[in-house]
């Protein structure tokens, strides 16, 4: 029962943490409001389900080394996305109108801030992390991968191109990142810093959810190869492969500091916690 009552507080909490940034969407002061009390809900009520229900110390989200591992996860998204535009820039599919909305990026900070850490929290510290008991890294890495991929066929303008990037470049990809460093912060800064680029700051869509309002006023046009089509850049083939680069970076970190769980071997993973600490 565990893992089930980890699921509910957490989903129950990312839940009410969602109604609230879509009532407030409109707003972006609220909205940065919201999403920073959200993110701070979130990781609250995750330490105290799983420290209660597995007895140990949350390692995965340990105050120490966390601004680094942030900052760290937001330079590395951001970085990621900027070459992803800067190569659909060079072909003539990514175009600049001028500038967009300063308070609508304000806005986005806080909705992305709460979205990064909700889907960490669930699919990361949770799915991947349980899975990963059983199964070991890869088959974990995979499962979760294809169900976050999965989930995101259910957006506005999803298609089934953009939810195969987004098993591969987000759900591996982080999970790798996780893999690499047993702790939740470099993935949740990643996560907000990949997001955040694609609509705070060049203006493009995110995962099919419709138009943005970023600091650049800015449309895609091309083959949905290059661009995404209507899911947004996420779906383009320069994320997906420059996504799975990352992961193998992430893997390759993680083989290198004996982080790799083999399947069956559930003790590994707290002593893994306890190193990482």
């Amino acid at each position: 029962m565990k893992p089930v009552w980890q699921i509910l507080a957490v989903g129950l909490a990312g839940a009410v943490s969602g109604q609230g940034a879509v009532a407030v969407q409109d707003n972006p002061w609220l909205s940065l409001l919201v999403g920073g009390l959200s993110a701070v809900l979130l990781v609250l009520v995750y330490r105290w389900v799983v420290g209660r229900t597995e007895r140990r110390p949350v390692t995965e989200l340990a105050r120490g080394g966390a601004p680094g591992s942030l900052l760290l996860g937001l330079v590395i998204g951001v970085a990621m996305f900027g070459v992803v535009i800067a190569n659909i820039y060079v072909l003539g599919d990514y175009e600049v109108h001028g500038f967009g909305s300063a308070t609508g990026a304000i806005g986005l900070v806080g909705f992305m801030t709460g979205a990064a850490v909700t889907e960490e929290l669930m699919f990361r510290g949770l799915l991947f992390r349980l899975v990963e008991r059983g199964l070991g890294t890869y088959l974990a890495l995979a499962l979760s991968g294809t169900v976050f991929g999965a989930v995101h066929l259910l957006n506005q303008d999803a298609t089934l191109l953009g939810g195969v990037a987004i098993a591969i470049e987000a759900g591996g990809m982080l999970a790798a990142a996780y893999a690499a460093t047993r702790s939740l912060w470099l993935p949740i800064g990643l996560h907000f810093g990949w997001n955040f680029a694609e609509s705070g700051i060049f203006g493009t869509e995110v995962s099919g959810n419709g138009a943005t309002h970023g600091l650049l006023d800015a449309s895609t046009s091309g083959a949905a190869l290059i661009t995404g089509g209507e899911f947004g850049p996420e779906a383009s083939v320069y994320a997906t492969l420059f996504g799975a680069l990352l992961m193998v970076v992430f893997l390759r970190v993680a083989r290198r500091r004996g982080r790799i769980v083999p399947r069956r071997r559930a003790e590994r993973v707290d002593a893994l916690a306890t190193l990482a600490r």
